[in-house]
């Protein structure tokens, strides 16, 4: 075999290994149900912020600890505990992504990714703009 057909051949086995290694470790979107189903295993669920219940977070005490209470897309109720400090803004946040796994009934976040609402929602074509008028 020539020097040129084991490169290739090395080449074609990376990037296999490279394609296996991305396809195992991606994920979707999931929901508290299927999280309950196969506990410890890390899934991402988007949610809304349940405002009714309450969310727990004392940095004199621990500043590493946050918890409150998310609604999947299927409307179930779940407490969230994340490991860090609480994000600036979390209350005004439209839509909550955490990823991480169920022990028991309590979700653990390893990870939180915040969707703001816009600031442009709400004049998406303004009728007037200053002292100009548009029709």
């Amino acid at each position: 075999m020539k020097t040129v057909h084991i490169i290739i051949i090395l080449v074609l086995v990376i990037a296999i290994a490279v394609v296996i290694t991305t396809i195992s470790d991606s994920s979707t979107y999931s929901n508290f149900s299927d999280a309950a189903k196969s506990p410890g295993k890390e899934l991402h669920i988007i949610g809304k912020l349940d405002k009714a219940k309450p969310m727990v977070y004392d940095a004199k005490k621990d500043a590493n600890l946050f918890s409150f209470y998310l609604i999947d897309d299927k409307g179930l109720v779940k407490q969230v505990i994340y490991h860090n400090a609480k994000p600036q803004d979390f209350e005004k946040s439209e839509k909550v992504v955490v990823s991480g796994s169920m022990q028991g009934d309590i979700f653990i976040a390893k990870s939180l990714l915040l969707k703001c609402p816009s600031k442009y929602n709400d004049q998406k074509n303004p009728a007037k703009f200053g002292d100009k008028e548009f029709k």
